[in-house]
């Protein structure tokens, strides 16, 4: 599906010929109401952090091959249609540089059934565009959660979309969640599996992390005993076993504010090592604010870890446990517990790095939680000038998971998943 704005989000990037970086695209719907002859456009002028290329300079591509703009003119047989973008490419030597950039197109398109002295027609689009740089190679590995795509798929975008959008920006890792995004969730049909897997394939993805849930409280007289719990948390296993993920983020129920998990965690934990370890995935509980690092629960995991010795039973970080300010504007809304003027949930912890550094031998996978990254790549709450090179710094090498959870306008989402892939990369080249 194409976005809804004539500038699309994806296709931004900079152009490299033979080593050198020789121009930026950008990719445009159709703006008309119904396809035309490529014969019928009449140029596209873009306009750049307010620096403007003729209208004829841009390179237009089209079903797969390349035209100046005269050679368009010149067509016979190609056409652009409403479901097909155009990629338009603009000369420019280095390019762009990496992040938000104000980018305003004018698309000319002559209409011979208009009268002459108005047939050509115009057509103005804007749009925040992000150019985000290419991952360095080694050290941390960089995917992003379709939660960060929430409101928006299955509305704007299929979840073909969001692995379309995640590889565009240079991803390479994909993580779910397993009830949020598998049709006939627990028992999806075999012929989903294989497109997913076919998916995957097409987009160059790893599958990273699946979200599960153990739902304790699931019956209003009871809590579920430690073999019902074992039992969901197994289900998940062989599911993203199935669908090639090697770690599973299980969400159990909580009995306060700091989220300490239901007692009939530990048993199911303990009853399910056997089986990740025959399928070689990874259980990784959450430590997520307003729980903290030095905390009796990420303790609990750390002795379980030390008493196992299992390799199959590590930590999952959510950065949101290093905010150093609350994040006012989130998807849900939960009151505070206490009485204060923010839920618990959202004021800062501002834990440390050496506290991070503490468990980081013990910690498998990291959700990049994050509200907000503005124009200029700053994140207004996370301190990751401060996190990538301590992860760098210590030899970590996992993946980092892009997990947006700000405010839920169409598509921002998508944009602030962009903006803090440059934020991050950026970071990580120095």
């Amino acid at each position: 599906m194409l976005d809804r704005n004539v500038i699309q989000g994806r296709g931004f990037r900079n152009v490299v010929e033979d080593g050198r970086v020789t121009g930026f695209q950008l990719v445009l719907r159709n703006p008309n109401y119904r396809g035309v002859a490529a014969s019928l456009l009449d140029g596209v002028e873009v306009t750049v952090d307010g620096e403007t290329v003729p209208d004829s300079v841009p390179l237009w591509t089209l079903q797969g091959r390349t035209y100046t703009l005269d050679e368009l003119r010149a067509t016979t047989d190609v056409r652009w249609q409403l479901d097909e973008p155009a990629t338009i490419t603009v000369p420019r030597p280095g390019g762009l540089a990496p992040g938000v950039h104000d980018v305003r197109v004018v698309v000319y398109l002559r209409r011979p059934y208009f009268p002459p002295m108005v047939s050509r027609t115009t057509f103005t689009a804007e749009a925040k565009a992000v150019v985000v740089p290419p991952a360095p190679e080694g050290g941390l590995r960089f995917g992003v959660s379709t939660y960060s795509y929430s409101g928006d798929v299955y509305t704007l975008m299929t979840l073909e979309d969001v692995l379309a959008d995640v590889a565009d920006l240079g991803a390479t890792g994909i993580e779910i969640l397993g009830e949020g995004n598998v049709p006939g969730y627990p028992s999806p049909d075999a012929a989903w599996i294989d497109t997913w897997h076919g998916l995957l394939a097409r987009y160059g993805l790893t599958a990273t992390n699946y979200g599960s849930w153990v739902d304790t409280e699931m019956w209003s007289d009871r809590a579920l005993t430690a073999e019902e719990a074992a039992a969901q948390l197994q289900l998940d296993l062989r599911l993203a076993h199935r669908l090639g993920f090697t770690s599973v983020r299980p969400k159990f129920g909580v009995t306060s504010w700091q989220l300490d998990p239901h007692p009939v965690w530990e048993e199911a934990v303990l009853r399910s090592l056997d089986l990740a370890a025959d399928l070689d995935v990874v259980i990784c509980p959450e430590i997520h604010a307003p729980t903290p690092i030095r905390h009796p629960v990420t303790q609990g995991y750390l002795d379980l870890i030390e008493r196992t010795g299992s390799k199959h039973f590590k930590l999952l970080i959510d950065t949101g446990i290093f905010n150093t300010a609350p994040v006012l504007d989130l998807s849900e809304e939960i009151g505070a517990g206490d009485g204060g003027d923010v839920p618990e949930h959202l004021r800062p912890l501002a834990v440390p790095m050496a506290d991070l550094v503490e468990v980081l031998p013990h910690v498998h996978f990291i959700q990049a939680k994050f509200a907000e990254v503005d124009d200029d790549l700053r994140d207004l709450h996370v301190p990751w000038e401060q996190i990538v090179p301590t992860l760098q710094e210590h030899g970590w090498s996992g993946w980092l998971s892009s997990e947006y959870e700000g405010r839920r306008e169409p598509y921002r989402g998508a944009d602030q998943v962009r903006r803090q892939h440059a934020l991050l990369r950026t970071l990580a080249a120095r």
